[in-house]
């Protein structure tokens, strides 16, 4: 009977050969990011002065959260041999659900986030369903997901409010009480620390647990790197794939949640190509294109390369278009790494 893995990085058990552990750091999947990260944070610490300072560091740090968030969840999807291109768009669509839903039937904006989560939990159920039982490529099932969500976005919010914009939530009761959980923040020692940045860590470590520490991240590892092997030995292809896209969902739920209550309203027509960043933050990361490896670390240490990218080249004093100058690098330079570091973990 086939062996089900939960870390490819892992020596199989029962072997009494001992691998240096060098070797062993350095198989693991986000071992490539992690060296990525101190080399980006060494170069621009030392070109440009302000990314020096605590408070500049603090902004890298909410900037890589905010995308981070997401990049877990996509990076937990793609482990699972899936993508989802409607994540960009599906952060918007659920701070439009909340916002005008509160606003325009004047209910406690409580009720607005809950009705927007569960919306939310539906995109990634729908996505993951109709992947599940027509077998057309996830690419193809989240490209007409997110055109769906991006027309509707901007059709509803236009139609109700006659802008692109949402109107204004935050004298409305219960406002304050989920600012104070989706966005708020303090000041320590001069350094503003955003409540946000301390979830990003938190959902890190929940899926980093779940990965390697549970039998539902065993599953997710054995869908991704095989699915009918794994439905051959009472793996739950079917619902593993469909929680995984859930999750994107109540991940891109969270996000628009932070934007609504820290912005106080919403731009239609944003979140489109966000999907790529997160893509591209997980891939980074160390999450394979093919799936069955990667980890959640290596995705939020992606997300972190992205924060202190956007954020040194500003500090820096540099034309913003070279950011994507540099994604594309990054992204080009992960691919081989994971490449190699991939083929050293199968030699082990």
């Amino acid at each position: 009977m086939t062996t089900v893995r939960a870390d490819p990085a892992q020596p199989e058990q029962g072997t009494n050969t001992r691998r240096p552990l060098w070797r062993r750091v350095f198989v693991r999947p986000e071992t490539g990011s992690l060296v990525g990260a101190v080399a980006v944070f060494v170069f621009f610490f030392a070109v440009a002065t302000p990314f020096r300072q605590l408070d500049s560091f603090a902004t890298v740090l909410y900037s890589a959260a905010v995308l981070g968030i997401m990049a877990v969840a996509v990076g937990l999807l793609m482990i699972g041999g899936e993508f989802d291109l409607s994540a960009g768009v599906a952060v918007t669509t659920s701070a439009i659900t909340a916002a005008i839903l509160s606003y325009q039937l004047t209910l406690n904006v409580w009720v607005g986030v809950f009705f927007a989560l569960v919306v939310s939990l539906a995109v990634g159920f729908f996505n993951g369903y109709v992947v599940i039982k027509t077998g057309i490529p996830s690419f193809l099932v989240t490209l007409g997901t997110f055109l769906m969500l991006q027309g509707a976005n901007l059709a509803v919010t236009r139609l109700v409010t006659g802008t692109v914009s949402t109107q204004r939530i935050s004298d409305m009761d219960g406002y304050a009480s989920l600012e104070a959980i989706f966005a708020s923040e303090w000041t320590v020692g001069g350094v503003r620390i955003r409540v946000l940045v301390l979830w990003w860590l938190l959902f890190v470590a929940i899926a980093t647990w779940v990965l390697l520490r549970t039998r539902v991240g065993n599953w997710i590892f054995a869908v991704g790197g095989n699915k009918d092997s794994a439905r051959a030995v009472g793996v739950p292809v079917a619902r593993v794939k469909i929680g995984l896209y859930m999750t994107v969902g109540f991940a891109a739920w969270f996000v628009g949640m932070h934007l609504l209550f820290s912005l106080h309203t919403v731009q239609a027509g944003e979140g489109v190509g966000n999907e790529f960043e997160y893509i591209i933050a997980a891939v980074i990361g160390g999450c394979l294109l093919t799936g069955g490896y990667g980890s959640a670390v290596g995705a939020g240490l992606g997300a972190f390369i992205f924060g202190m990218a956007k954020q040194g080249i500003v500090f820096a004093g540099w034309n913003p278009d070279w950011y994507w100058t540099f994604l594309g690098a990054m992204l080009l330079l992960a691919t081989l790494m994971n490449m190699y570091v991939r083929r050293l973990a199968a030699k082990r």
